[in-house]
């Protein structure tokens, strides 16, 4: 299995790399077409070894070329294939090619029926590539609709047919993918919108053509991968010690809400923090303190009382469970004022949509609706285009912008946006982005220099409590609490060698 890469492009920049290695490197078309069959079958063989029945489902373009090429292995294999093409014979070129090397082996081509799919083991979907412009229409739109209703594993050659490569919009329907085996490059497709819904368990091949095919050609996205975390989260030194640790001090738990700003101080902890101080509600500091001993507790009555903890502090994580009351206001303000690497959520966000200002040393961590607030939107706005609602948030609000959900996206000025490809929908719950929040914060008070550190810091944990999340998922999705994830952090804060 090959590890996928790091930068993840436009789905133009991939096609263009593809001309790139046919008219420059001199690596035929067909070439690629043959190594991009040949690596969807060996993962389809690896996935299913006793499949013996293939439904294969053949676009007229350079995708339903690949898939004629994997019918073809599969029938060379021993193993039964059915082969349709709804559209007709491919138009030219190189799929033409494939489709008549399957004929002149014995191939045909059936007549679609309903029946196809229900008598198939797994089916191939080479129907639409990433050129599709357009809401899908008939006679593909009925097909993908059997498919996705029978219940059979799918696996999509490149793209899951009727998802838009580059936003991850479904274009009318797609198929839902068990598996998809993309080429050449990482499409943002793949990670944005609808896009996790449909791709399954996501395979790359590089097909050979090297990374320079792609020139000057900007990433979309950047994966954050494992690398990442470990560069930011190496091994300790043996002298370390508590306060070369990191310093957080977490601002909320407002009264009737002391749960959000424990989560958020513990998950600093667990992520390594040597010394976190949470400054609540009179009314909650002994409660939290006798939940999680290691937690220094500050009862805070007025704003004038955090300014000796925020001198102290490396990081502040401001909001959790804060409310948005005259003293929530007031223990904002004082935050916002203090000068110290922020990072911001729940309420806090809430509150800045209010009074709208740019900071630069700061990281938000807004679901959709927080960040449909800070723009004066919706969350189905957002949601519409992610990539581009992180963008507009960056340029308004300035600093780090962590636009959580499924493809969480962290962006800063001057570089891609970063994806994560982690976690799962068990992480949908109350108290799972007060977590995130005490993970970020943590990370960031470990680096030399905090403020510099804040796009990096909150990248890496991300990934970092998206990891846990998966570990804590192993007994099961459904039913998973924000406080399962902590017990897993430890291990994920200190990543193998």
């Amino acid at each position: 299995m090959t590890p996928l890469p790091a930068p993840v492009y436009a789905a133009a920049a991939v096609r263009a790399a593809d001309r790139h290695a046919t008219e420059v490197l001199g690596i035929p078309g067909a070439e690629l077409m043959a190594r991009a069959g040949e690596a969807a079958f060996s993962l389809l063989r690896r996935q299913w070894p006793l499949a013996r029945r293939l439904l294969v489902l053949a676009g007229p373009g350079n995708n339903g070329g690949d898939a004629y090429v994997v019918a073809r292995l599969a029938r060379a294999a021993g193993i039964g294939v059915v082969l349709v093409a709804p559209a007709g014979a491919a138009a030219d070129g190189d799929a033409a090619r494939a489709r008549s090397d399957w004929a002149d082996g014995g191939g045909v081509e059936t007549p679609w029926s309903a029946a196809l799919v229900r008598e198939a083991e797994v089916v191939v979907d080479g129907l639409l590539g990433t050129g599709l412009g357009r809401d899908v229409g008939e006679p593909y739109a009925a097909l993908i609709a059997m498919v996705n209703g029978a219940d059979r594993p799918v696996v999509a050659l490149d793209l899951p047919s009727g998802l838009d490569a580059d936003t991850g919009r479904v274009r009318g329907i797609a198929v839902r993918a068990a598996l998809t085996v993309t080429f050449v490059g990482l499409k943002s497709g793949l990670f944005l919108g609808d896009g996790p819904d449909h791709v399954g368990r996501l395979e790359w091949d590089g097909l050979g053509v090297p990374a320079s095919a792609f020139g000057d050609a900007q990433p979309r996205l950047r994966r954050i991968t494992a690398d990442d975390v470990r560069r930011l989260l190496p091994r300790r030194p043996r002298t370390a010690h508590k306060g070369s640790n990191g310093r957080v001090l977490v601002i909320g738990g407002g009264p009737g809400m002391p749960g959000a700003a424990r989560l958020a101080g513990e998950a600093a902890l667990r992520a390594g923090a040597g010394l976190v101080t949470v400054a609540t509600s009179p009314a909650h500091a002994a409660m939290i303190a006798a939940g999680r001993p290691e937690l220094i507790c500050l009862p805070t009555e007025d704003a004038a009382s955090l300014h000796a903890a925020l001198e102290a502090a490396d990081v502040v994580a401001v909001g959790p469970g804060l409310g948005r009351s005259a003293w929530a206001r007031g223990l904002v303000e004082v935050a916002f004022a203090s000068g110290r690497p922020l990072v911001v959520d729940a309420d806090a966000l809430n509150l800045l949509a209010e009074r709208p200002r740019c900071g630069p040393a700061w990281c938000l961590t807004p679901h959709p609706g927080e960040a449909g607030r800070l723009l004066g939107t919706s969350a189905t706005a957002v949601q519409a285009d992610r990539l581009a609602s992180a963008h507009a948030l960056v340029e308004r609000y300035g600093g780090v912008i962590v636009l959580k959900g499924a493809g969480t996206l962290v962006a800063a000025s001057g570089a891609p946006p970063q994806v994560c490809d982690r976690g799962n929908p068990g992480m949908a719950v109350a108290g799972m982005g007060d977590v995130l929040t005490g993970v970020i914060a943590a990370i960031a008070a470990q680096q030399a220099d905090p403020r510099a550190a804040l796009a990096s810091a909150a990248a890496v944990g991300v990934a970092v409590h998206a990891a846990a999340g998966d570990l804590a998922a192993r007994a099961g999705e459904r039913g998973l609490v924000a406080s399962d994830v902590l017990a897993s952090l430890p291990s994920c804060v200190n990543p193998a060698p």
